[in-house]
């Protein structure tokens, strides 16, 4: 049983068809990367298996259960987290504060103080700045921001969104290989990134969409040598 599986989803916006019956999976442990063109409905498969949106076709299993009835919060507590897309911090809270958002659907006082900690040795930065507002950061640390609070919640999996957009080449580095080490340190990821290259090169497979379709499938390192994603999205 994968980890998470997507059937035949069929997503609109009013009498938009966004989503045209896409089938993927994910195996536990694996990175997957999600990549197209602006528009290809990246994101809009994000929202949907995290419960933001909901679908007209199709199914989302996660670890053996539907979850495309469940709402959002029910789906974070069984064991999904999203970074969404422009990292959307809480700008008014602190950094201490927009991490202790994330773990809203734990009880257990102990083990968050430890997920705390652990946010803290992975994002020394984080630890540095917890009594800051999170508007006031730069756009790498609102991400870094982003990732940690995801984290608090304890995933299984976790959905990532755009993590390098906007950010310089020193940042984007950074942030994926805080991904790599997420990915290694037991967390199966699910990444949507417009930065194919940098997304193929951490991955173990990848999904290719366009208009809504999957259009090609298959090892990422496959992908990274083939000649016409290297055409259309390496710039190559």
């Amino acid at each position: 049983m994968s980890m998470l599986e997507v059937k035949d989803l069929q997503v609109y916006y009013g009498v938009i068809q966004a989503i045209k019956g896409v089938s993927f999976h994910v195996e536990e442990g694996e990175v997957i990367a999600l990549i197209g063109a602006n528009g290809a409905g990246k994101t809009t498969i994000l929202h949907t298996i995290s419960g933001l949106l909901s679908p007209a076709a199709g199914s989302v299993t996660f670890e053996g259960t539907d979850i495309v009835k469940t709402p959002g919060h029910k789906i974070v507590s069984m064991g999904m987290a999203h970074v969404p897309e422009g990292r959307r911090v809480f700008a008014q809270l602190s950094v201490l504060q927009n991490l202790k958002m994330g773990a809203y659907t734990r009880k257990d006082k102990e083990e968050i103080s430890q997920s705390l900690k652990a946010v803290f040795d992975r994002f020394p930065r984080l630890e540095e700045r917890q009594g800051q507002m999170a508007g006031t950061l730069s756009g790498g640390e609102q991400q870094m921001l982003a990732m940690g609070r995801a984290l608090m919640s304890k995933p299984k999996l976790i959905l990532m969104d755009e993590p390098s957009m906007g950010l310089s080449p020193i940042f984007v580095n950074e942030i994926f290989d805080i991904i790599e080490k997420v990915s290694k340190s037991g967390t199966t990821v699910l990444l949507v990134e417009q930065n194919a290259k940098k997304a193929l090169s951490i991955a173990d497979r990848a999904y290719v969409l366009e208009t809504g379709n999957i259009v090609l499938e298959g090892r990422a390192e496959e992908l990274l040598h083939n000649d016409a994603i290297r055409k259309a999205y390496l710039g190559e």
